[in-house]
């Protein structure tokens, strides 16, 4: 499935039953990290696990970050792990907003899969 929404794509494949990935290209920015959100939101309702893929951003603003914060709430109230890859755009901000590295970053997207069947991840 993919929807656009502005400045960014959304794309989602499902690998099976338990886990979701979400491709986000383009920016990401207040005019939409509240739909992001609220597709993560969707996404990790459907299934126990979600990877997003935001390495081709090409821009990922603070509301970006917020709505990163609003995932990882909402992932935590239902009980489904997530991680995500990320670009030199996230990457910059997440040094900043982001330094004691609590949100589930990795490398790639089999290292998050991988992350994902393992044991279960902490809940901040």
């Amino acid at each position: 499935m993919s929807v656009t929404h502005t400045t960014a794509r959304f794309t989602t494949h499902w690998r099976d039953d338990t886990v979701g990935i979400l491709i986000v290209e383009g920016e990401l920015d207040a005019s939409n990290s509240a739909a992001f959100a609220d597709l993560v939101d969707e996404c990790a309702a459907a299934g126990s696990h979600l990877v997003l893929d935001l390495s081709p951003l090409k821009f990922f603003g603070t509301a970006g970050f917020s709505a990163l914060h609003t995932i990882n709430v909402r992932c935590a109230n239902a009980s489904a792990g997530w991680a995500m890859v990320t670009g030199a755009a996230v990457s910059r901000l997440l040094r900043v907003c982001d330094p004691d590295h609590t949100l589930p970053v990795v490398e790639s997207v089999p290292a998050a899969i991988e992350l994902l069947d393992g044991e279960p991840r902490r809940l901040l």
